[in-house]
């Protein structure tokens, strides 16, 4: 099958295929430029001065600063068994889960999710807000929760992005969760790419920071499911094309969660695709085998043969739901095993 035109998630496989090209004369290049020039500083952009009291509305939360987060339910019909809160992906929002929370409402777990600082229909979309912003917003949409459901289990469920920032936000003060669910989560952090992307990065936020970046012209695979792909991509708030200080941003924010990740204090489901072309296999088997030397809590890892990076919208999604339910209702915490089976040759764990 043709591969379908990404052009949201691809930007940093751009800067880096662009690198490749011309490393070592774009390299020098750019030195001289930014000698020359100077440097010009990443956005980020401004939160409100003022305090107000959280709250959660119908279709929205309110946070400490004011700012509103667009918000989507997916509601059981009588008293949920569990909630589950859903952090999307980079360029992308909380419809995110309409997949999700359509299956998962069907067992009995009811599901929030909300677009992040600077995606959606959030104000200053398109925009970097800070990891500071963003990790701030989790924890305190884990308390609206808590309000608002005492008494049940509350599970944090990162994709992508999200899950970066679900992996950050334990640094220091724990989550006050149940648990973690990380669906391919984004941790490339800069310990696991190479030097000339690493160069590239540095230099562009520093020449380049406002410069939007689509990936066009790459052919990355994102999923199987290209219908569902197609209408994503059409969709006017996934957003089209990244600056470069965003990826600034979010490279920042995955250094954090990896870092958080060698003293992770909660027990987690991690799911991972063989076919992920977003997120590497090496800094996911970093990760692998971080959290396999954490004894003190128990972490239970499927890889899926036939997954891709978008596993909950994949054609198999409801394999990937279906375990990310059994998981949350069954409180069974498997202990991960070697994760060199699956880092030497895709074996371990893996479902078709």
């Amino acid at each position: 099958m043709k591969k379908y035109k990404y052009e949201c998630e691809s930007n940093t496989k751009y800067m880096t295929k662009m690198l490749l090209r011309y490393k070592f004369c774009y390299a020098i290049l750019l030195a001289a430029i930014i000698s020359i020039t100077g440097c010009e500083k990443p956005y980020i952009y401004p939160t409100q001065p003022f305090s107000t009291q959280p709250l959660l509305e119908p279709d929205s939360a309110r946070m400490s600063d004011g700012f509103r987060l667009p918000l989507s339910r997916w509601s059981t019909t009588g008293e949920p068994l569990a909630i589950v809160l859903a952090l999307h992906g980079l360029n992308d929002y909380r419809e995110a889960f309409k997949t999700t929370g359509n299956y998962l409402t069907q067992q009995g777990i009811s599901v929030y999710a909300y677009d992040q600082r600077g995606f959606g229909e959030t104000e200053g979309a398109g925009y970097w807000h800070g990891s500071t912003a963003l990790i701030s917003d989790l924890r305190t949409m884990i308390g609206l929760l808590r309000e608002a459901y005492p008494g049940r289990q509350i599970y944090i469920m990162g994709e992508s992005m999200g899950g970066a920032v679900t992996l950050a936000a334990q640094s220091g003060i724990n989550l006050d969760s149940d648990g973690l669910i990380l669906v391919a989560p984004a941790i490339w952090s800069r310990d696991s790419m190479p030097w000339y992307q690493r160069l590239l990065l540095w230099s562009a936020v520093r020449t380049l920071p406002s410069k939007r970046l689509t990936g066009k012209g790459l052919e990355i695979k994102p999923t199987d499911n290209i219908e569902m792909l197609r209408t994503w991509a059409s969709d006017p708030l996934v957003i089209k094309g990244t600056r470069v200080d965003v990826l600034y941003g979010v490279t920042n924010l995955m250094d954090t969660a990896v870092n958080a990740s060698r003293k992770l204090q909660a027990n987690a489901l991690l799911l991972y695709g063989k076919h992920d072309e977003i997120i590497p296999r090496q800094p996911t088997c970093q990760l692998l085998t971080t959290l396999a030397s954490q004894p003190a809590y128990k972490i239970k890892a499927v890889i899926y043969d036939n997954g891709h990076h978008m596993l909950t919208r994949d054609l198999q999604a409801n394999l990937v739901l279906q375990d990310i339910a059994d998981w949350i209702l069954s409180q069974q915490k498997i202990q991960m095993a070697d994760p060199g089976y699956y880092c030497t040759g895709f074996l371990n764990k893996i479902k078709s």
